[in-house]
């Protein structure tokens, strides 16, 4: 019996830091990520756009927003399309974003269209 005990706890023990270190796989290199500068009308921009912002998970690892500490926002611009301002955990989710902005936008595109009202 004392040995069934032993053997889960070892068990749990053994898993409980591996399955924690597969959630930070998504961040792999992101902790020594420098802070992006950003411009004091980028500042505003992304300040405003903060309160509306229709997920409240990164765009990226879908980690919640904050978890990492205040949520990093980025604007994005394209030649021929609106500024869209996004919200990742951290700054090296900005990288990861710029890799592939239409698959990361489309997922804003989707929380938009679920929390518009009904017509």
């Amino acid at each position: 019996m004392k040995s069934n005990l032993l053997l889960s706890l070892t068990v749990l023990a053994l898993t409980f830091p591996a399955a924690s270190g597969l959630a930070a796989d998504k961040h792999a290199g992101h902790g020594a990520a420098e802070k992006k500068a950003t411009t004091p009308a980028d500042a505003e921009i992304i300040a405003k756009a903060r309160a509306s912002y229709p997920l409240k998970t990164c765009l990226v690892s879908d980690e919640p927003l904050g978890s990492m500490g205040e949520a990093a926002g980025y604007v994005y611009r394209a030649a021929g399309q609106p500024d869209r301002v996004i919200f990742v955990c951290c700054e090296g989710c900005i990288d990861d974003f710029k890799a592939e902005p239409a698959k990361f936008l489309k997922k804003i595109d989707a929380a938009k269209a679920k929390s518009a009202p009904a017509k």
